[in-house]
């Protein structure tokens, strides 16, 4: 059975983030909101957590995780970022965005595209998650808590612990999370490729939702 916090959305209790981040390290599955949508994440380097996270999705080995970051020097460590593409993350983090990238070899391989060998990379903009990400002093994974079937993610809660109480470690609560995952664009071409229209601006991108 899940655990469950409630924290502050601005001044996050510091004795439940700390909590928090002992759960994370010991291998726990967490849901937790973001600047966009809920989200599924634990630590980077559990094999056993991307499973779960797979089942939980219905999603197979060519699912996109994603790294959250605290910054942009914690994004270069972690893939390859050239003069126009971090002049685009300068422009537009932290923010809800995910960015695909080359993945660098300090990547655990578990976590790349099977076959582009690339990764979704993110700096959110959220007061709890910040907090979390500098308790923990290294990258989460994370995942959009959209379950099979469904066309938005979780946003409710009480749903979300009716729903998945079972299935995951913890969870957080810091008041509201609305419904649209992040934007996602690919940086790995010549120019930006919206992958997912979400809730991002995509001006700076020279991209529209179409």
């Amino acid at each position: 059975m899940a655990q469950f916090f409630s924290l502050h959305p601005e001044q996050p209790q510091a004795r439940l983030i700390r909590q928090a981040a002992e759960i994370i390290r010991g291998g726990g599955l967490v849901v937790f909101p973001t600047d966009s949508a809920y989200a599924l994440g634990g630590h980077t380097g559990d094999a056993a957590l991307l499973e779960r996270i797979r089942r939980i999705r219905g999603v197979d080995d060519r699912h996109h995780f994603t790294l959250l970051c605290r910054d942009l020097s914690e994004i270069s460590t972690y893939a390859r970022v050239d003069n126009s593409q971090y002049r685009l993350l300068k422009a537009t983090t932290p923010g809800p965005y995910t960015f695909i990238l080359e993945a660098t070899r300090e990547l655990p391989r578990r976590l790349l595209h099977p076959k582009r060998k690339t990764i979704g990379l993110r700096v959110p903009e959220h007061t709890v998650v910040s907090a979390l990400l500098a308790e923990l002093n290294e990258p989460m994974l994370s995942s959009t808590l959209l379950l099979p079937g469904e066309d938005l993610p979780l946003t409710d809660v009480e749903e979300i612990r009716e729903r998945l109480e079972k299935q995951v470690d913890l969870i957080i609560e810091a008041g509201f999370c609305g419904p649209e995952a992040t934007s996602v664009i690919d940086l790995t071409g010549g120019a930006p490729t919206l992958v997912r229209a979400g809730r991002g601006d995509l001006t700076p991108f020279g991209l529209d939702a179409g």
